[in-house]
């Protein structure tokens, strides 16, 4: 299974933005936030889709209780927004820029309705995008509920491991070079920043990995 927060193929922009469509490319600029811009707020009308060229956005809402709930953090070539396609009318999460240099590509509803209505292989990527999304908040959702906070973790790494890990040869052990900070982690999980570290630090005490910054090694007996 593919990973719970990110869907399946990083390089979507390229195959996805309107520039690649002759008819379109002159209608489209790409938007630019800094850290902590909001795209778009709850409620907002819901009349776009966003690609992501740079950058990361996070997707989330408040609970009764105002508490920020993390649905997913998206990078590059990421589709978000998609609702609006099914019908969508309100936004029903915010979205949110995490970094200072996030670029986003903007495109009507109107727009992505004639791009799939006039090709076919466009239409089948974008539905097939859509069920994959709903497979992995669903789990998603199942994760937050019923496991706890260290069964989160792993299946995080695990996930991790499936987008962006590969098999180290003289070891065997799987390497993982993300592009998340533990803040994000922390938040994907459903837990704080100093839990996730005592978690991290567990894990690697029982030597089942090894990690820094931006690279986690899952040791072959983990695995």
């Amino acid at each position: 299974m593919k990973s719970l927060w990110f869907f399946e193929d990083v390089n979507l922009f390229r195959k996805l933005c309107p520039h690649k469509f002759k008819a379109y490319k002159s209608n489209h600029d790409f938007d630019a936030y800094k850290k902590q811009d909001y795209i778009y707020f709850e409620e907002d009308s819901a009349n776009k889709v966003y690609l992501i060229e740079k950058g990361k956005v996070k997707l989330g809402y408040y609970n009764e209780d105002g508490q920020e709930i993390v649905k997913a953090i998206l990078t590059r070539g990421e589709l978000f927004g998609e609702t609006a396609i099914l019908g969508e009318s309100k936004r029903e999460e915010f979205a949110q820029s995490v970094e200072n240099t996030t670029s986003i590509c903007p495109i009507s509803v109107e727009t992505m309705h004639n791009l799939m209505r006039d090709n076919q292989t466009f239409s089948f990527k974008i539905y097939k995008f859509l069920g994959l999304r709903l497979k992995k908040l669903e789990r998603r959702l199942q994760l937050l509920l019923f496991k706890d906070t260290k069964t989160r973790l792993l299946e995080f790494l695990h996930e991790l491991c499936t987008d962006y890990g590969y098999d180290c040869e003289k070891t065997g052990d799987k390497i993982i070079c993300h592009p998340y900070t533990q803040k994000d982690i922390a938040c994907l999980i459903g837990t704080s920043r100093p839990t996730l570290n005592i978690l991290l630090n567990e894990l690697k005490e029982e030597n089942v990995i090894e990690f820094s910054r931006k690279k986690i090694r899952i040791y072959k007996t983990s695995a």
